[in-house]
Parts: structure tokens; sequence; C-alpha cells
């Protein structure tokens, strides 16, 4: 059997971290078994569904490189959502209810008061031909239930292992709202049963729905898919994540310069036995996936650590790979540039700051303190600058001044950069070269 699974964002809003998490561990999944990934959107909700978000979606998961075999839109499909609805009508196992939210919370207060669990007491059955047609006459319109069996459905979760849920004490589900939209669960079986998912793979806070989801593929005369409940993503301070907080947005990760396979390698390996490294890429990842590695603690998604896994990606990322996104920035000043400053990126945008250092203007930070060892520096600089040159050079001023270690490289940084940090400086003179490095030697902005 091949693997089939199914990542089902719904285009009302920019996919966050949290999302996009779930569906890689779709995708690595699937695609380490050479399985199907299906793109299902979930719009059934035609009012808060955009075109601009489903756009958006796709986006992210290109820049992600997570590549779907099949893609579907829920709101092409109601007439198949249509005919399960009258099949579970005809079985007896969806039925209406007219009750309105108020009163269906006081009901719930009046059993809290009493000690018993808040679920439905199933009003709605007992509900009369005539009862409905006088509701209906008052303007009500009426929700649709499905029908519990009321009994303990049990799986054997890919993730958590054994795994139970008593449906008796639940509430029937509500599938159909009182204006007649969907509400995501019978879509999202149905459509499981009509595309083949053979795996659906979420988030643990669906574990309870999915002993209700179970029923409802049995009652449509099918079998379920296999399932794995994921812990959810909470912050470095293990706090849950929202959605609503743009910065966990892919697309502005993306906006904020990350490399798509720091994104990829940080989300797939956190909560696991990994390292937090990046991987070779994101089929490597798929290669080395298994649920046997997720702890089943919640995963901690932290920006530094993101960020630790960005410079790794870029310090060692050949030349060869940079020049095209190099030149697109104005920022190619050749091999050995790139090999001198990568070390020092977090993010590659940061190259231009370093093309600023090599190319100029550049006004030289010199302290009184600085002075004296800057001054000699200048005297003894070699006509002829190149790779070789700091060395010699520094020893000649070393010899000449007394200073030594930080009081003898820092005054030179600072006054040939600017900064007191940076790339090795035997890198860094040869580009900025003799005469440039002679001028701010001099105190001069050059």
């Amino acid at each position: 059997m091949t693997a089939k699974v199914r990542f089902a964002p719904s285009p009302t809003g920019r996919l966050h971290v949290g999302n996009i998490r779930t569906g890689l561990i779709n995708w690595l999944f699937a695609s380490g078994l050479g399985g199907v990934f299906v793109l299902r959107i979930d719009d059934t909700d035609l009012e808060r569904s955009t075109k601009a978000f489903e756009d958006g979606i796709e986006t992210d998961l290109t820049w992600l490189g997570m590549t779907w075999g099949e893609r579907y839109n829920q709101s092409a499909r109601f007439a198949i959502y249509d005919a399960a609805v009258e099949r579970l009508k005809a079985a007896g196992r969806l039925y209406p209810c007219y009750e309105k939210p108020e009163e269906l919370d006081l009901r719930r207060k009046v059993q809290l008061s009493r000690g018993l669990p808040p679920i439905y007491d199933r009003a709605g059955l007992k509900l009369t031909d005539d009862d409905r047609a006088k509701l209906e006459t008052e303007g009500r319109k009426p929700h649709w239930r499905f029908k519990l069996e009321g009994k303990r459905v049990t799986w054997e979760d890919l993730a958590r292992g054994h795994s139970e849920v008593d449906t008796a004490s639940m509430s029937d589900p509500v599938l159909i709202r009182e204006d007649g939209a969907y509400l995501y669960t019978l879509p999202s079986v149905v459509d499981d049963i009509d595309m083949g998912i053979t795996h659906v793979i979420r988030g643990e806070d669906h574990v309870t729905n999915t002993g209700a989801q179970i029923e409802i593929f049995e009652a449509l005369g099918a079998p379920p898919p296999a399932f794995a409940h994921t812990t959810l993503l909470v912050g470095a301070d293990g706090q849950g994540l929202s959605k609503r907080l743009g910065s966990l947005s892919i697309e502005q990760l993306r906006e904020d310069g990350y490399e798509p396979l720091a994104v990829v390698s940080h989300l797939a390996r956190i909560g696991t036995s990994d390292p937090l490294e990046p991987a070779a890429s994101i089929e490597a990842l798929a290669g080395d996936f298994a649920f046997g590695k997720m702890a089943h603690r919640a995963a901690r998604w932290d920006p530094e650590d993101l960020a630790k896994v960005n410079a790794a990606i870029l310090h060692a990322m050949p030349y060869d790979e940079a020049r095209q996104r190099l030149a697109a920035m104005q920022g190619d000043l050749g091999e050995a540039f790139w090999l001198a400053i990568r070390q020092n990126l977090t993010l590659f945008r940061d190259v231009a700051g370093w093309a600023a250092v090599v190319s100029g203007p550049v006004t030289p930070a010199m302290s009184d303190e600085d002075r004296p060892v800057v001054e000699a520096a200048l005297e003894l600089l070699p006509e002829t600058v190149d790779e070789t040159t700091w060395s010699a050079w520094t020893g000649a001023v070393k010899a000449r001044t007394g200073a030594k270690g930080r009081g003898l490289f820092m005054p030179l940084r600072r006054a040939l950069t600017g900064m007191d940090h940076g790339p090795d400086m035997a890198a860094i003179l040869p580009l900025i070269g003799r005469d440039k490095a002679a001028k701010r030697l001099a105190g001069e902005t050059a």
C-alpha cells in the first residue's frame, strides 16, 4: 500500500510555523516512504477564505520545498459532502437540532451544577415531526448532529502508541451549522475516504476528535486510516504559539531572510532525538524521519536556535551556490570576499554590510589609546598588500610599539573596518586594498 497523506490548511490567514510543522511531518513521512503528499485547501468557510491566502499557502510550501502530488479545493466538492449527508440521514446517524447557543449554554451550566458531564442531552432526537415543523414555523433552522454510538474507540497511534476515546463521554458533534455550512469534521472524513488517505497525521489537540471521526468513517462504510497525533509546538518560553503573531508566519520568515532549508531543518528536528543542525536537503530530512525519534513533550520553537541553523547553512555555502544571489544584491565581490565573510553571516542579507566595509566609504573608529598603534601601522604598511601581508605587518607593528593581543589587533580592526568584530583581517585587508587601508589608517573616511 502506498502511503498517502494530506495537509489541509484553511486560506483564512498566513501559514504559521505550527501549521507548517504539521504539514512538514506529513510531507517527510510520505516522502520517506515514496508516498503521496496531498494539498487540500479547506475553504468551506466561503466568507473568510480568500484567493490571496490560498496563493500564499502555495507560495510558502513551494519556497520550503514541500511539493505536492495532488491538490484539491474543498469548496469544489460540496456535492460529495451532500451525498454523504443523505447517507448518514438515511442510516439514522445524522439528526436535526434546534437549540440556540444560549439555550445550550444554560443546559451545560445546569448539568455542571448537578455534577453531571456537560454533554448534549440529545433533545433533538426526541422531537416529533410536529415539533420540528412548529420550530421551523417560528423561524428556527436546524443544525445537524452526528449520533455517536457511545463506545470505546481504540487505535494504535503512530506517535502516541495505544490510544482510546470513550465517545459516551462526548456530545454528538455538530457537522452542519444552522446556515447549512459544513464544519471541518464531515468534509475531512469524506475527503479522506474519497482520496484514499492512508495516514492522518496531525496535532495531539485532535485526539478526542479522532474518536468521533472513526465512528463517522465506520458509518460511511469505510475503514479508518492510521492516525498519528504529534505534540504541539510551543515558544522558547514554553507557552503556546499564536498564529496571529506575524513574526511566526512563513511569509515573515521568508521576508526576514531565513533560508528555507533552515526553517524545515529546525521544524523537523526540534522535539526529536536528532541534533539541531541543518540537513543536506529536505529529501535528506525525509530519509531520516521516524515517529520513534519524536519526544512526548512539546517541541520548542526558538528563534535563536533557528538563527544558529541558518548561520550554519551560510557558513558552509560554496561560492558557486552564493554567486547568483550575491550578484542580485550587488554584493558579488568575488570568491575571496565570500569565503572571507561567510563565517560572519547569520542572514544572507548581512553580506551587504561586509561589502560596504570592503568597498567603503568607512569612517575609522579610533580612540586616543589606539593612535600610537595605528600611526605605526600606517608607517609600516607595505606597498603591496596580499593574503600574506597581515601576519608580517602586524609583527612589525608589534616590534615597533610593544602592543600585542587585543591591544595590537583591535586598534587596527577598528581603523580599517570601523568595527570591533568581523572576519579574519588577513583575508579582509587585501580586499580593502592598500590605498583605502592607508587612508583609513590616516583617519580619513574611505
